[in-house]
Order: C-alpha cells, then sequence, then structure tokens
C-alpha cells in the first residue's frame, strides 16, 4: 500500500521537489541597466485542435509533418503534454495568464478575458519586447469581441501590434451579415468578393453537426492563397517585418485549422485523394459506433490531417524568413495546440472531455539554450509556456503565476537533472 507522502502531483514534479532541490519557477530576477547579453526572440505557433498523436513521428499515421520533426530533431518534443482545460477559449486564456483553469478567469467559451489578470504578453511587453499576434487568439468570443482592423483589447492583452481573427464563419454572421474582422474584411475587398461566400460554405457545414461538421470533406470554394490559415500565417510575417530593429520581439500566430469543419482548399484535397499524392491508410476510431462508414472516416482523417500539413508548412516558411534575417540563430521556436480531437474515438467528436485524445497536444521548442535531440515525457502542460517564455526572456516569474517554467527540462546541462528527458 503506498502512503500518502509517495503520490506526487505534476507541479511538483515540474518544481523538482523530487529528485532535485531547484525550483523550475525559479529565475533570475529582472536585469537593471543596460542588458549584457542578447534576450532570446520568440516564434510560437499555435494551432487549434490539433491532437498530440498525429504528427510524423507516430508511425500509425500517415502525415508528413516534417518541419516539426525538424524542429524536434533540434530541440525538445514533450511527448505527454496536456493542457489545463480541453476547450479553446479557457485553455487559450490559461496559457496567457499562466493560470490553472479554475483561476484563469474564464469558465466557457464566452466568456471573456479578465483584464484584471494580467497576461505573460504583458510581462514581455513591458519589460521591452515587442510582442505581435495574428489569428484567432479566443481570448473574446462573439461579435462585440471583434473589430475590422483586429486591434481591440490589444493594449489590455499586451501586444505591441496584432491582427486578431475570428473562427471559421465567426467573423461574418451575428447581427447584420457581412466583414467584422480583418479576414472577412480582407474577402470583401477581393475582385470578384469572396465573403459571402467563404460564410455560407461554413454556415451550411455547421449543421447538423456531427453529420456536416466534421462529415462534409468536400474542398472549400476558396484557393490557397486566400485560405484563412494562409492569410493569418502571412500577416504574422507582415507584422514581423514591420518590428523594429532595436527590440526583441515575441509572434503568437494562431492557426484556425485543424477546428472543423473540415474545410480544405482544392490543392490540400489533391495531395490526400489524389492525382498529386494519395494518403489513405488512416487507422479507423477507436470504439466507435455511428453512423459514419469506414471510408468517411478515412475522408475525415484525411482534411484533419491536411489542414495539420499545410500548418506545418508555415513553420517551415516561417523559420526560413528568420534564417534570411538572421533571426533564426536567436529565436525560440515553438510549435503547440490548444487542445486535441476526438476524431470518433469512444464514439465522440471534439473536445471538452478528459481524454488523451482531447487534452493531449505536441508541444516542441527549440533555439538558443534548448538541448537538442530531445524527447521528453515530463508531465507538462500548454500553460506551463507563460512561465517559461518569461524565464527564458530574463524576467522573474510573477509569484502569483501557477505556470512552472520548463526551461531546465529544456537545458538538458543545467544541474545534471534529467526529468524523463531522453536523446533520439
Amino acid at each position: 500500500m503506498h502512503s500518502g507522502n509517495l503520490l506526487i502531483s505534476r507541479r511538483e514534479v515540474l518544481a523538482g521537489t523530487v529528485g532535485a532541490a531547484a525550483s523550475l519557477g525559479a529565475c533570475a530576477d529582472p536585469l537593471p541597466g543596460p542588458r549584457a547579453v542578447k534576450r532570446p526572440n520568440f516564434l510560437f505557433l499555435l494551432s487549434d485542435q490539433h491532437r498530440s498523436d498525429w504528427l510524423g513521428r507516430n508511425p500509425e499515421i500517415p502525415i508528413p509533418t516534417p518541419n516539426i520533426d525538424s524542429l524536434a530533431a533540434r530541440g525538445v518534443d514533450f511527448t505527454q503534454a496536456i493542457v489545463a482545460s480541453p476547450v479553446c477559449g479557457p485553455s487559450r486564456s490559461c496559457l496567457a495568464s499562466g493560470m490553472e483553469y479554475e483561476n484563469c478567469g474564464v469558465e466557457v467559451n464566452q466568456d471573456p478575458y479578465d483584464p484584471a489578470i494580467t497576461t505573460f504578453y504583458r510581462h514581455l511587453c513591458d519589460s521591452g519586447y515587442h510582442t505581435m499576434a495574428t489569428g484567432k487568439i479566443d481570448l473574446h468570443k462573439g461579435v462585440l469581441g471583434r473589430t475590422l482592423d483586429g486591434r481591440k483589447n490589444m493594449d489590455e492583452w499586451g501586444f505591441s501590434d496584432m491582427q486578431i481573427t475570428a473562427g471559421k464563419g465567426g467573423g461574418y454572421f451575428g447581427g447584420t451579415p457581412g466583414p467584422k474582422e480583418p479576414y472577412y474584411a480582407y474577402l470583401a475587398e477581393l475582385d470578384p468578393p469572396l465573403d459571402r461566400i467563404c460564410a455560407d460554405d461554413i454556415q451550411r457545414r455547421a449543421e447538423p453537426r456531427e453529420e456536416n461538421w466534421w462529415g462534409m470533406t468536400e474542398a472549400c470554394p476558396l484557393d490557397d492563397e486566400h485560405y484563412l490559415d494562409n492569410f493569418t500565417a502571412r500577416e504574422g510575417l507582415r507584422l514581423l517585418e514591420q518590428a523594429p530593429d532595436d527590440a526583441p520581439w515575441f509572434l503568437v500566430m494562431n492557426f484556425n485549422g485543424p477546428h472543423p469543419p473540415m474545410d480544405i482548399t482544392a490543392s490540400m484535397e489533391r495531395r490526400y485523394r489524389g492525382p498529386d499524392r494519395v494518403i489513405e491508410d488512416f487507422p479507423q476510431p477507436r470504439e466507435y459506433s455511428g453512423p459514419f462508414p469506414a471510408e468517411q472516416h478515412v475522408r475525415i482523417r484525411q482534411n484533419y490531417s491536411a489542414m495539420i500539413e499545410n500548418i506545418d508548412g508555415w513553420l517551415g516558411t516561417a523559420q526560413e524568413r528568420l534564417a534570411e534575417r538572421g533571426d533564426l540563430d536567436n529565436t525560440v521556436v515553438v510549435y503547440s495546440s490548444d487542445h486535441g480531437e476526438m476524431l470518433g474515438d469512444k464514439s465522440r467528436w471534439g473536445k471538452s472531455v478528459p481524454f488523451q485524445a482531447s487534452a493531449g497536444v505536441p508541444l516542441v521548442m527549440a533555439g538558443p539554450g534548448i538541448a537538442e535531440g530531445h524527447s521528453s515525457n515530463a508531465l507538462v502542460s500548454l500553460m506551463d509556456l507563460a512561465a517559461t517564455f518569461v524565464d527564458l526572456a530574463d524576467l522573474a516569474v510573477p509569484p502569483e503565476m501557477e505556470s512552472r517554467s520548463l526551461r531546465q527540462l529544456l537545458d538538458q546541462g543545467r544541474n545534471g537533472i534529467n526529468f524523463g528527458t531522453q536523446a533520439h
């Protein structure tokens, strides 16, 4: 029979109370005066609904993710990462605040972020970082949280520049139909306009929920150039080009994919169902009893994979751009997601449940001060990135923050501590 003092929490493991004297949450005090060492930049790609096993490193899933795999090869791959809450808004609020779900101030998706809780973006910004964000940051919901320039709440959340968009379809309907955020405003300015065409396509996929939100797998009416995730990435690189040269920077690109609906472009479809390429050897859902036949599950998983592969491509493009700028060697690059996706496992779709497919996410980091080619099964959470970014920026982690820095897990040489990390 185990005694109570042998049962340890994830927090205790990360804090190093077992087998280590040093606390991961501790870091240097804020540096006074001019810095002697250049602080790193941060490039953070955050997707939506990417489950942890849907990566090229998993031999059971035939999905090409060469850039995520390459990032893992030159950094640390946290194979057991989970989220504090497997729902979009709460998970991203836990990340922004560095607080556990019960203390992040956002109980459900419809709750706006509590401005009384300082974000880690604000901590970076106040220390001299030029902080930027694009895409679906999801710290607000509904029409009142959106503006055509995508900059509402920018100062409140701690960004120097940003262009925030809604979820798929969320930037058009609600009140009088029409653009309510930057992406749909962009589509409306095209010749011919594509805003209503895109919004109608998303709306027809919405109901009936399971049958269409996941089950409708035909290509969307947009080409690659005008696809939402591609717009998000291009705008992120645009913000980066406009960033000042005399300050370290932080950029988070918030992708909508692979969140449903399963709307992929025609070229993305051709790379999974032909003629460009065929990838179809996907496993069937575990413990599924529902209306979809086996071939429909394959199509759903093809579309899900196509969205992930598209984001993986942008990870490669962004790193190439950093190399051209001379920034790559001084940039910590991170890929993760806000929660997973059941994909029919246990006859469930979406997230919101305490299963690995729903709560588990990829978490891969590489850059200066990070060990190369290590795989870690440490019990880490997406929300731990808040303290990690602050710590890597050589700032003191605020004592009220429940997030714990992963810095010692990233640096295998410090104090000789391993914490379940192994070389590839």
